[in-house]
């Protein structure tokens, strides 16, 4: 891409180092791939000269990558500047190529505009060639870890960010780069275990964003809550302060508090107007409320700013239970050709594509593409999204199989439940259905415009259970009382003898 254009592009390319990162993906998440760019960045700034005086926009940019936290969009941009003018004046500065490393990442988070890693690790190689890993240029070692999470390459991402412990076992920056990997791979345990140091390292919004990630996987919204309250109160800046805001009203919204939701979405754009993934979370929760015609407006100003396949899905799905099919069919159709170019490429979200061909193209691609991921990252979100798409392909048992393992862990998720519910509902197992269509609708009523009225509708032909508590619990005959024995009658006091 043109416009993407720097002076490491100019540099001749040598060989990469051992462990390159070789990713193939973009973006997550629902949430999933802001939580592992924006806490990645985990350089530190070039050094500026000394004497006190407030800092520039490209310095306070600086400051929040090296903090691994957003910048604002018009800082970013000067630091970019101003890194790509002292790299082509100092072309052997690695501090200054590990900067400009990052600051492509961050473009790329705020973006979604996967032009920005090809840049990302060309800067960050050139860094590592300056200044190889075993002199101890940790910070373009971090910087990798961090561009392999923000691709969905765990695997690379863990191996970067064990070097980077090896190498400097105090530096905490290595731990956000491994909490967001072990997540990715499906390993809780070690996710726990990287927080844990992380926690005992650093404190501040990074180390707090982690926290909250860890534990909403593992089922503990009032701590994951918690962890986020407190690391908002830490923001110093404004893009962190509606970061954090963001991340908050994504809880609210999928504990089925949509008005919660609404209000923190509301107030990161106030604080932060270029947050287009609030924009985004505002036309979950507007849509969630059933203002349909005002999510439809922030859906399409979130793409226009950030085109994520996530929020072009929900877009599709809102228009098509508004009725809006032509509309719909346009949403749907971008996300096929996406779909058709991405499969198994770098830049591709998986899961979000697995679940569009699923739903409204062809599940037996979506199997393919879902089974194909699962081989690489055993994570519950790849294992909801398989067991999803083998139900829709008819196979219901194996489903329920992935089902079971997207929701056993801990993770409370309308979509896993409902997902979950139809399979066993498949399989016949009407009191399982239930008891999961139940928790689906619990959990967040207005989980979806189309899945949830269906959620519904199969809970209403399933039926209340019989009286009396499950079959097998109830007796066989009727309950007769006992006859029990009557109480003895108390004998009289024998009377004193006469003249005592």
């Amino acid at each position: 891409m043109d416009e993407h254009r720097g002076p490491e592009d100019e540099e001749p390319q040598r060989p990469a180092p051992p462990a390159a990162t070789t990713g193939r993906r973009t973006f997550v998440t629902a949430a999933v791939v802001v939580v592992l760019i924006a806490g990645a960045l985990l350089v530190r700034p070039a050094r500026t000269g000394g004497g006190a005086h407030a800092p520039d926009p490209g310095e306070r940019a600086a400051a929040a990558v090296a903090l691994g936290t957003p910048a604002a969009a018009a800082d970013l941009t000067a630091l970019v500047a101003d890194r790509e003018e002292r790299v082509a004046r100092h072309p052997r500065d690695d501090a200054s190529w590990s900067v400009l490393g990052a600051a492509y990442l961050e473009q790329a988070r705020r973006t979604a505009d996967q032009g920005w890693f090809p840049k990302a690790e060309r800067a960050l190689k050139r860094s590592l060639e300056v200044r190889p890993a075993e002199r101890g240029n940790v910070d373009a070692m971090t910087g990798m870890g961090a561009l392999a999470n923000a691709r969905q390459e765990y695997a690379a991402a863990r191996e970067w960010g064990e070097r980077v412990r090896e190498r400097a076992p105090q530096r905490w920056t290595a731990y956000p780069v491994l909490v967001d990997a072990f997540t990715g791979l499906g390993d809780h345990k070690a996710a726990q275990r990287a927080l844990d140091r992380l926690l005992e390292l650093k404190s501040g919004l990074a180390a707090s964003l982690r926290a909250a990630q860890v534990y909403r996987d593992r089922g503990w919204r009032e701590d994951a809550v918690l962890a986020l309250e407190e690391g908002s109160g830490m923001a110093r800046a404004p893009a962190e302060k509606a970061y954090a805001l963001h991340r908050l009203g994504e809880l609210a919204w999928e504990r089925g508090d949509a008005q919660e939701a609404l209000g923190l979405y509301e107030a990161a754009l106030r604080t932060d107007p270029g947050q287009t993934e609030a924009r985004g979370g505002r036309a979950r929760a507007l849509s969630s409320l059933g203002r349909g015609s005002e999510a439809v407006r922030d859906y399409r100003l979130a793409l226009g700013r950030t085109p994520l396949p996530r929020l072009r899905l929900e877009l599709g799905e809102l228009l098509e239970s508004l009725g809006r099919e032509e509309e719909a069919r346009a949403q749907y159709g971008a996300l096929g050709v996406l779909a058709a170019r991405e499969g198994g490429h770098v830049g591709s979200d998986e899961v979000v594509l697995g679940l569009y061909e699923a739903d409204h193209g062809d599940p037996a691609a979506a199997v393919r593409r879902l089974s194909a991921e699962w081989s690489r990252h055993k994570n519950v979100r790849v294992a909801d999204a398989l067991g999803w798409a083998l139900h829709r392909s008819g196979e219901d048992a194996a489903a329920l199989e992935y089902a079971k393992r997207a929701t056993e862990p801990g993770l409370r998720s309308a979509d896993f439940a409902f997902h979950r519910a139809m399979a066993e509902y498949g399989l016949g197992d009407g009191a399982a259905a239930r008891r999961h269509l139940q928790e689906a609708l619990r959990t967040n009523p207005g989980f979806s415009p189309l899945r949830g009225p269906l959620a519904r509708e199969t809970l209403a032909a399933i039926g209340e259970p019989p009286p009396g508590g499950p079959e097998n619990l109830r007796p066989r005959t009727p309950w007769v009382a006992p006859e029990l024995p009557k109480a003895a009658k108390p004998k009289p006091p024998t009377p004193a003898p006469p003249g005592r």
